[in-house]
């Protein structure tokens, strides 16, 4: 048995990460870190713990993400507000990051082929959604009545919701981008019908 301690110098290194990253950033944005990765209703306490501030301020930025539509507001049980990230702003983010990465002609290619791999679940499973044949599948195991059908794969059912959600991503990504060349194609006729 080892009774050895750790060096001094490893054991506070969380603490003086935590002071680094404290240093180095305004409660805002360590609010809106900490806010970023929480994806079930905690308390502003919770967010201003984890965030390194004042209770206070956790639930003036909190509210502010709030009007901003980044974070999404919940009754707590005591009568507290409790906070999440908004489901919005995590579509938005995943279409704004395949903007980036994915031109629109390719974008539209990828959409194209989800779409018709979709029609092929639809096709083979003969139900429309996967939560449809995962119910079909326990109803039959349960009645056990008739010939007994093959098991699907708990696999085809993940990629089958996978492909379905980023179909919704992509879907999102190309209404940002149409929004986008809309507003800058107006923007253009505007200047160009403003006398020079």
């Amino acid at each position: 048995m080892n009774d050895r301690n750790p060096p001094d110098e490893f054991a506070d290194v969380n603490e003086a990460v935590g002071e680094e990253w404290e240093a180095e950033t305004t409660p805002y944005e360590r609010i809106r870190h900490v806010v970023a990765h929480t994806y079930s209703p905690v308390s502003a306490d919770t967010v201003a713990d984890d965030a390194r501030t004042a209770p206070k301020t956790a639930r003036k930025h909190l509210n502010t993400l709030a009007d901003e539509g980044f974070v999404e507001t919940t009754p707590g049980e005591q009568g507290g507000t409790l906070y999440r990230r908004s489901p919005e702003s995590l579509v938005v983010e995943q279409a704004a990051d395949i903007l980036d990465h994915v031109s629109t002609d390719e974008l539209l290619t990828r959409i194209q082929e989800m779409r018709e791999q979709l029609t092929e679940y639809r096709s083979e499973f003969g139900v429309d959604s996967p939560e449809e044949l995962a119910v079909n599948q326990t109803n039959q195991a349960l009645s056990e009545t008739g010939p007994p059908q093959d098991e699907i794969d708990p696999e085809t059912i993940r990629e089958w919701k996978t492909l379905r959600r980023n179909l919704a991503f992509a879907n999102a990504a190309l209404s940002i981008d149409n929004a986008e060349q809309f507003v800058d194609s107006d923007r253009q006729s505007t200047d160009d019908s403003v006398p020079a």
